[in-house]
């Protein structure tokens, strides 16, 4: 199986990465913003894309990328657990290629959603929450899996 692992820079991507040890039987690429940590995936195949925050431009430029790459791949799954750069990325690959996307809420969120959270939700197979008092924002669609930590 064919795994795509997406997410923001900084924290959203050291959680993607304790996932590692239970995906290593698959084949893995990255799509993450920046060059900072290619040497900490020097093993995987790492595409990087620009973060386009809110400018619509930008976000279009990002979506035509991220498009280029995902054709190119044709994951079977993304595993994300956000921010923003990863929306496109979800949506281009559910609609077009089919993918099962499985979204992580980052272990910041303690109390409230997060916008990216909120938006994925809608389109998610899995929807993990790391902490129970979400579970009344997102409903019976998330499942409490605990802590990445």
């Amino acid at each position: 199986m064919k795994v795509c692992l997406t997410a923001s820079g900084g924290g959203h991507l050291i959680q993607l990465l304790k996932l590692l040890p239970i995906l290593k039987k698959h084949r893995l690429f990255f799509i993450i913003p920046g060059s900072h940590m290619r040497a900490t995936l020097k093993d995987y195949k790492v595409y990087t894309v620009s973060n386009p925050g809110r400018n619509l431009l930008k976000f279009v430029f990002h979506s035509v990328i991220s498009l280029i790459i995902l054709t190119k791949e044709r994951p079977d799954v993304v595993i994300t657990n956000g921010a923003g750069l990863v929306v496109p990325i979800c949506f281009l690959s559910k609609f077009i290629f089919g993918s099962k996307i499985v979204f992580i809420e980052s272990f910041s969120r303690i109390n409230s959603p997060s916008m990216t959270g909120r938006i994925i939700s809608k389109i998610a197979d899995l929807f993990i929450i790391q902490w129970k008092d979400l579970q009344k924002f997102y409903g019976s669609k998330a499942v409490y899996g605990g802590g990445l930590v």
